[in-house]
This record gives C-alpha cells, sequence and structure tokens, in this order.
C-alpha cells in the first residue's frame, strides 16, 4: 500500500479504535461503579416491583434514579438499550489495526530475527492468529474448571483470575520469544481483549438474550445466566487496564527493546490490576491504601531497575560529527534520506543531523524505538555514542 495511504489507514483506524475504547471501557467501568453504591430500596412500591438496588445521581444539570431489578423485572419494556457494540467495535477496529500494520507488514512489524528466526513471513502471522486463539481457549477452560460452584452455580473468581494471571505471564514470556518485542506486546493486549469481548459476545449478550426470551414466553428466567453474566463483567473489568497499559506499552521502545522486555509487560499489568482493585473496593466505601502502595512499587521499582547505567568513563572523549554521520550512512539512511524520508526526517546531512538532535537522541537513546525492531542492527556501542553525542554541548 503507498505509504501516504497507509499513514492515513493507520490514522483513522487508530482514531476509530480509541473512540470505541472509550466507549466500552467507560461504560464497564461506570456500571461496575453503578452496582457498587446500589442501595436496597425502602418505598414499598420498589419493592413490590422487584427493586433490588437503587442510586440517586445528579449530573449534567438533571437527576437519575436508576433501577436495578434481580433477574428481571415482571413487566419487561419493549424498548431496551443494549451494551454490546461498544465491545464489538473495539475488537473489529483493533483487529483491523493489527492486520494492516502487523499481519500486512510482517516481516517489519511482526518479524526479528534476532528474537526467533521464522522460515517466511506467514508463518509468524499464523502463530499470532494463533496465539490470539489460545487465550480464549485457556480462559474458557479456566472458567469451566475452576469458576463453577459445587451446586453448578458461578464463583471462585479468585481461583480463574489466578489462572489467567499464570497464563498471561506465559504468555508474555513466549510473545517476547516468538515475535518482536512491540508486536510481542500489542499481542499479550490483544489476548486479553479478545478474552473480554468473548465474554460479551459468547455469555453477558447471550444469557440476556435468553432471560428475555423466557420473559417473552411466560415462564420464570433462569437466575445461572445474570450470573454468569455478572462473573464475566467482574473478569473484564480487571482486564481492562492491563490492556491499556500493553498496548500502550508498545509505543515505548526503551520497554519492549529491554532484555527482559516481558518481566516489564507482566510488572506493569500487574500495576493495572492493582490500580483496578483500589477502584473497585473504593466504590464499596473501602479504600484499599494497601492496592496503591503495591502498584506504586511496582512502578518505581520497574523505573529503578530500568535506568540507564552511568558511563562516566568514556563520556570525557568528545564524539565528533564525523562519527555520528557514519552511523547514520548506516543504520539510517534506508528511510531517512531524500524527499522519501520517513516522517519528513532527513539524515542525510550534517544540518539534518544537528536539527534532529534531540528527537535522535529520544527516538534513538531514550526510547530505543529506532531503527524500527532494529532492523539495521544498530548495535548498543552505537547508541551509546549517538547518546553522548546528543547530549554534548
Amino acid at each position: 500500500m503507498d505509504i501516504y495511504l497507509l499513514d492515513w489507514a493507520n490514522l483513522l483506524l487508530r482514531w476509530l479504535h480509541v473512540i470505541t475504547v472509550i466507549a466500552w471501557i467507560g461504560a464497564s467501568f461506570y456500571f461496575v461503579w453503578l452496582d457498587n453504591h446500589l442501595v436496597k430500596p425502602t418505598a414499598d412500591d420498589l419493592k413490590a416491583k422487584g427493586v433490588d438496588g437503587e442510586l440517586w445521581a445528579v449530573h449534567g444539570g438533571g437527576f437519575y434514579n436508576p433501577q436495578k431489578y434481580m433477574v428481571a423485572p415482571g413487566n419487561l419494556p419493549q424498548d431496551l438499550h443494549w451494551f454490546y457494540w461498544e465491545s464489538y467495535w473495539v475488537w473489529m477496529s483493533g483487529m483491523t489495526l493489527f492486520v494492516v500494520l502487523y499481519l500486512l507488514n510482517a516481516s517489519q512489524m511482526l518479524v526479528d530475527p534476532r528474537v526467533f528466526a521464522w522460515g517466511a513471513p506467514w508463518q509468524a502471522v499464523a502463530a499470532a492468529l494463533v496465539f490470539l486463539l489460545m487465550g480464549t481457549v485457556v480462559y474458557e477452560a479456566a472458567c469451566q474448571a475452576l469458576g463453577r460452584t459445587a451446586d453448578g452455580g458461578v464463583g471462585n473468581d479468585g481461583r480463574v483470575l489466578a489462572a489467567v494471571a499464570v497464563f498471561v505471564v506465559l504468555a508474555s514470556w513466549l510473545a517476547c520469544q516468538l515475535f518482536a518485542g512491540r508486536a510481542a506486546f500489542l499481542l499479550v493486549g490483544a489476548t486479553l481483549a479478545t478474552m473480554m469481548t468473548g465474554n460479551v459476545a459468547h455469555w453477558i449478550i447471550p444469557g440476556q438474550k435468553k432471560v428475555i426470551a423466557q420473559m417473552r414466553a411466560g415462564h420464570k428466567p433462569d437466575p445461572i445466566h445474570g450470573q454468569r453474566g455478572k462473573q464475566r463483567s467482574v473478569h473484564n473489568t480487571y482486564f481492562g487496564l492491563p490492556v491499556l497499559i500493553a498496548m500502550l506499552s508498545n509505543h515505548y521502545g526503551m520497554l519492549y527493546q529491554h532484555p527482559h522486555n516481558w518481566v516489564v509487560l507482566c510488572v506493569l499489568m500487574a500495576a493495572g490490576v492493582a490500580i483496578r482493585i483500589f477502584f473497585v473496593k473504593r466504590h464499596k466505601g473501602v479504600n484499599s491504601w494497601g492496592a496503591v502502595a503495591f502498584a506504586l512499587l511496582l512502578l518505581a521499582g520497574l523505573i529503578a531497575w530500568m535506568a540507564p547505567r552511568s558511563q562516566a568513563a568514556t563520556a570525557a572523549v568528545p564524539v565528533t560529527l564525523a562519527q555520528v554521520q557514519a552511523i547514520a550512512a548506516q543504520r539510517c539512511l534506508a528511510c531517512h534520506t531524500g524527499e522519501v524520508a520517513q516522517k519528513g526526517v532527513r539524515l542525510d546531512s550534517a544540518e539534518g543531523l544537528d536539527s534532529h538532535k534531540a528527537q535522535i537522541y529520544q527516538q534513538v537513546v531514550v526510547q530505543r524505538a529506532m531503527p524500527l525492531n532494529n532492523a539495521t542492527g544498530l548495535t548498543e556501542d552505537e547508541r551509546t555514542l549517538i547518546g553522548r553525542w546528543a547530549r554534548q554541548p
């Protein structure tokens, strides 16, 4: 695809994806908050209607009184608002973006020969698709084996989520052994996101439809459908922040190019879970400051562990522009020369290097995002030399 059109596809798909993510995660977080703030009704008329919890709220100049019925109301209204297209569009837009940016450019974006030497790009593409599928298979197996109570109901969410956590750690390690670091981070996040959309598509919405069908047929609805939907909704609320940090972190080369990148990803996602635990408990009136402290401790430890080491011994030796030009000619000019230079960044002259010095330092030394997947084999010594040059007065 022409690079100009590819950039537009990237922008518009990413915009669509972000819009739908906001809609889905926002609705999900709101309903978790709502469930945790409902109170038992005191009015006799509400009790008679079967209202199990209600809430009074004020927003945007108006007052709201949402009410929740246990299982279903006695009289089902014809018009019901469904919350599922947000989830479906998140997955569809994200998958399309993944196809356009990664699968159609597998040799550049998905494959890193230094990590794993695939025989052909299509093999990496097939493995990535299987990777996404296996996450849902493992998760469903965990729910079926561990998420049931002795009487056939649902429960034991702690055991299910613990099994998912073990799987995520193993999946993070495996992805970082098979795919380029940036793609590996994205794949792990997409695997969790696929589980989330699967919960909506295969359990939450079908269960609600079964309840409605039973009511319209004049039968008493089976509460198991609501219980299963609630269970999967709870799982989704804890998956949300790990998915978001996995998607965001793959834009920072210092993270996905770290020698132990899978550990970096796992720590970031664990911090996301801890943050979500705090908010869920806070909605219930409990300030779980231990969860906040744990998240901050994880992040502070990660920042300290990843901090670049000082190289004061060599810093006194000045780096010449000629040295940097020699590195750029070998490692950078394939994409940053002439009128077709990527992002308009030309590094084929002394003026170009000097004018983009700060950007080079950020992308090459700090973020380690360039060269993309280190396709031209920039060495650590060369990165260090570029960093010393960029920091020189």
